[in-house]
């Protein structure tokens, strides 16, 4: 491309870092704003559609960006046993790359230390252009160093080094819209049924939680009581709001598991739901939060969003414009019948 940003050599598709120069912005604000993303201004926005459209710059351009002298590959190593966290990310991720312009290699370390360098070693080996790093729960991660010969970015667990790049849930902001929407509807009497507090992500839901009820002007009923992340532990707690005899009209569940034991525990004692207590919970799992009677109010932590934040994140550090530290993705809303009737 000439100095004035004018189109690129006849043949060749346009880059992500030629329409970025055109629109006089960051490659990674290009790509915020070709992808949608909320950060970044109509008016900037705007003037990169318009380079784009100048260049003929299409989706798939990204991942020709980054295919250029690339292997067209991505790892991305998981200790997410179950998929619940590695399989949307890694479709959000697909997303991001574009259909058929770079594969991903899927890895599973089991938690296992020695696993997991013999899967980085055999991606290195693949000649992998990136590597993405998904963790199975919101703990830091002990981080892969800095002499590896890829970009890396850890997915739902942060690397403990504040240097790597690093993409979350929002815990925090998932606690008070959970609080948020149980004040909407009128409750007023909200108990909280916690998880492991060993976890970073219980002791983040109560603080959010926490905040949310003192905004409103609200006192939790009780302590948040904590334990395993199980149906078994639901029931056990919500057997514990009922016998303290508080009057209760929500309860809080730090996951959608938890809350399904609740539920069972709440029907069997002839409470109605949400009539008499409204129930809500966090991850949107689909087997529990859709098959549980009433289905599951909860918080959905975007996954594939997360995904597709790691994957530009991935295009951005290898157009040279690497993002060291840690980014959070809000969570969102999913309301269902056991807070909202007819929902």
């Amino acid at each position: 491309m000439n100095s004035h940003g004018g189109a690129p050599s006849r043949g060749k598709p346009a880059t992500l870092r030629q329409v970025a120069e055109l629109a006089g912005v960051s490659t990674a604000t290009a790509s915020k704003a070709l992808n949608g993303r909320q950060q970044v201004s109509a008016t900037t926005r705007q003037r990169v559609l318009d380079a784009a459209d100048r260049l003929s710059f299409t989706p798939n351009s990204l991942a020709q960006a980054m295919l250029h002298g690339s292997s067209g590959t991505v790892g991305l190593l998981t200790h997410d046993l179950e998929g619940r966290f590695s399989i949307p990310i890694l479709m959000g991720a697909e997303d991001a790359f574009g259909a058929g312009q770079t594969s991903v290699f899927l890895c599973d370390s089991r938690e296992d230390a020695i696993r997991e360098r013999h899967h980085i070693r055999a991606l290195l080996g693949r000649r992998v252009d990136g590597l993405i790093v998904v963790g199975s729960q919101t703990n830091p991660r002990r981080s892969l160093g800095h002499d590896l010969p890829v970009p890396v970015v850890y997915v739902y667990a942060p690397s403990s080094d504040e240097r790597d790049t690093s993409v979350i849930a929002d815990n925090v902001a998932a606690g008070r819209l959970a609080v948020q929407h149980l004040v909407g509807i009128g409750r007023r009497r909200i108990a909280h049924i916690a998880g492991d507090p060993t976890y970073a992500a219980a002791r983040d839901r109560e603080a959010g939680i926490g905040a949310a009820l003192a905004d409103a002007g609200l006192t939790q009923v009780g302590p948040s009581r904590s334990g395993s992340w199980s149906e078994a532990w639901g029931r056990t707690g919500a057997h514990a709001v009922l016998e303290a005899g508080e009057p209760v009209d929500a309860i809080v569940c730090d996951s959608d598991q938890i809350a399904r034991g609740a539920l069972d525990l709440l029907r069997d004692r002839g409470v109605r739901v949400p009539g008499d207590i409204a129930v809500i919970s966090f991850d949107n799992w689909g087997p529990f939060a859709t098959g549980s009677r009433p289905q599951l109010t909860s918080i959905d932590f975007n996954f594939q969003q997360m995904g597709r934040r790691a994957a530009e994140l991935i295009f951005a550090a290898l157009a040279g414009e690497p993002a060291a530290g840690t980014q959070a993705i809000a969570p969102r809303l999913v309301i269902r019948g056991s807070t909202t009737v007819g929902a």
